[in-house]
């Protein structure tokens, strides 16, 4: 007994002083993340902008949405099999003029920061069901009957300004009930029943059931008889997570619980989805609320249940929790898969890394006019020379690891008067950088362009391929290059700080417009995007 009690002593107190070392971790300086391929993973799993994650498990199978603004397609998907690997499975919404046509190509209307906000994923009667809402449009909902789709058309659920953060959820007795938040109205949290469609709002039930400053990522649990009332909120150490519960949907809600703390110095981890395995364990997948150039990163941080309330992390001595950073794979034995980055253009449709900046111009981009190649045909921007008001922009999130170098090769031998084509970073007005090659007349030339940077010019290119590239590390510092035979680069420009902005980390992307006429286009031969994972990389 008396060594037993000595082995416990000695486990609980290495556990302590490792979970004290994590703790002491310092933000963004992570050489490895996810899964450690020992048993073991590491925060943040997912070291990208998947802003406003939700999390559902079906079976043996987790998936998870996250908000895409005036990105499209948009409500990207994303599939697990452990809660740590993570893929990209598709998108909900295909087509952004079903919100609004100012999210089209021919408008571009302000929708930075606005757009396609946080939502929820469920499923109920062997369907998919996914609700989400835009500041400026209201909630709108779609279910499909495979997670890979065809998803319904948008249906608007509530057509008002000034919601979000909404979430279904269905009882027992099959009935459907809606929660959200009216933040243009003190961030009053209203529940409602839903159609027995799952709809529309039966809006004589309108009940508000809880405001506090800034409450707001809302979810709905029902767990041993309680009615759990999953949100966050603004406390004078930040935004954390609480919770209510009432043994009736309606409440009263009489008992609250903080879960987690803010602790700013690890970026407020505060929406996300609770969720059990198929083992009976629970875990908290969230964002980090605070963003930077890497957008809202996702981590994976345990749940203890005490006293019927799913503590976040690790629990402290107030019974409060605090970041984790690293635990034991909920399950054993799976994959190890990263999200899809590099593209070789050789399929029939694109794969869902890509989203373009606000709904493409479907004329204006083919797989098909030049297999295995991407064509971008260049029309004019809504404002000359203004990257953020082109309509031909094909992006994908970057990560934040040690290592990261996107390669595109171009073909820019159709390349007409007034072209503009090339390689970019940006995620709003305020912070965007390019690479560019320029077509006057015939000459065709580099430039680098940034905001707050003047404009470099660069060498004539007289060949018809060009390379671009750009590489960044955990310190988000980009330099481009290029090069006109694969081999050898040249860096080209000063060094850009990737950037947060509009509630967005960076977006790495191709363009193509023509400040003067509707002509030109380049082929992209490929795109390659490699990161480093669990070893870092070395780039040649």
């Amino acid at each position: 007994m008396r060594y037993t009690i000595l082995f416990i002593l000695l486990t609980t107190c290495i556990t302590r002083q490792a979970i004290g070392q994590s703790n002491a971790r310092k933000w963004g300086d992570w050489q490895t993340w996810g899964d450690q391929q020992n048993g073991t993973y590491t925060n943040p799993v997912l070291p990208s902008d998947y802003s406003d994650i939700d999390c559902i498990r079906v079976g043996a199978d987790y998936y998870a949405i996250s908000s895409t603004f005036q990105f499209s397609p948009g409500v990207v998907i994303l599939h697990s099999k452990d809660l740590v690997n993570w893929s990209i499975s598709g998108h909900v919404v295909t087509d952004l003029n079903q919100i609004s046509p100012e999210m089209n190509w021919d408008k571009m209307l302000n929708r930075y920061g606005k757009g396609i906000w946080a939502g929820a994923i469920r499923y109920h009667n062997n369907k998919f069901w996914v609700y989400f809402g835009t500041p400026d449009e209201g909630y709108f909902m779609s279910s499909a009957k495979n997670i890979s789709g065809p998803w319904e058309p948008l249906h608007a659920v509530l057509a008002e300004k000034g919601w979000d953060d909404c979430c279904p959820f269905w009882d027992d007795d099959g009935q459907g009930y809606f929660i959200g938040t009216n933040y243009a109205d003190a961030y009053k949290i209203h529940l409602f029943k839903l159609t027995a469609d799952g709809r529309d709002l039966v809006k004589e039930s309108d009940k508000v059931i809880h405001q506090s400053r800034g409450s707001e990522a809302n979810k709905l649990y029902k767990i041993n008889g309680w009615y759990y009332h999953f949100f966050s909120e603004v406390k004078p150490e930040g935004r954390v997570v609480m919770m209510e519960r009432s043994k009736n949907i309606w409440g009263p809600y009489g008992e609250v619980k903080q879960l987690n703390h803010a602790e700013k110095q690890f970026n407020e981890p505060n929406q996300g989805g609770i969720v059990d395995t198929q083992n009976g364990d629970w875990y908290f997948y969230t964002h980090h609320g605070t963003g930077d150039w890497s957008g809202r990163v996702n981590s994976l941080l345990p749940v203890t249940w005490i006293d019927g309330w799913p503590i976040i992390g690790e629990v402290g001595a107030d019974g409060i929790g605090r970041m984790q950073w690293s635990g034991k794979m909920p399950v054993k034995g799976t994959t190890t898969v990263t999200p899809q980055s590099s593209d070789e253009f050789n399929e029939k449709a694109l794969p869902p890394q890509w989203e373009w900046n606000y709904q493409p111009r479907a004329d204006k981009w083919s797989l098909a006019q030049r297999p295995g190649w991407l064509r971008l045909s260049a029309f004019k921007p809504i404002e000359a020379d203004n990257l953020l008001k082109a309509g031909n922009t094909i992006t994908q999130r970057v990560l934040r690891t040690s290592n990261n170098q996107v390669i595109t090769r171009l073909d820019i031998t159709a390349m007409a008067d007034g072209e503009k084509a090339g390689l970019c970073h940006f995620n709003n007005p305020q912070h965007y950088s390019t690479l560019t090659i320029s077509c006057n007349g015939s000459i065709k030339t580099l430039e680098f362009k940034a905001n707050g940077i003047p404009t470099v010019t660069g060498p004539a290119v007289t060949g018809n391929m060009l390379w671009l590239r750009s590489t960044w590390g955990l310190d988000g510092l980009s330099q481009y290059a290029y090069s006109l035979d694969g081999k050898n680069y040249t860096d080209f420009g000063t060094p850009y700080q990737l950037a947060w902005g509009s509630y967005r980390g960076d977006r790495v992307g191709i363009f193509n417009y023509n400040n003067k006429a509707d002509t030109g286009y380049i082929d992209v031969d490929f795109f390659h995007y490699d990161y480093s994972h669990n070893q870092p990389l070395s780039f040649k």
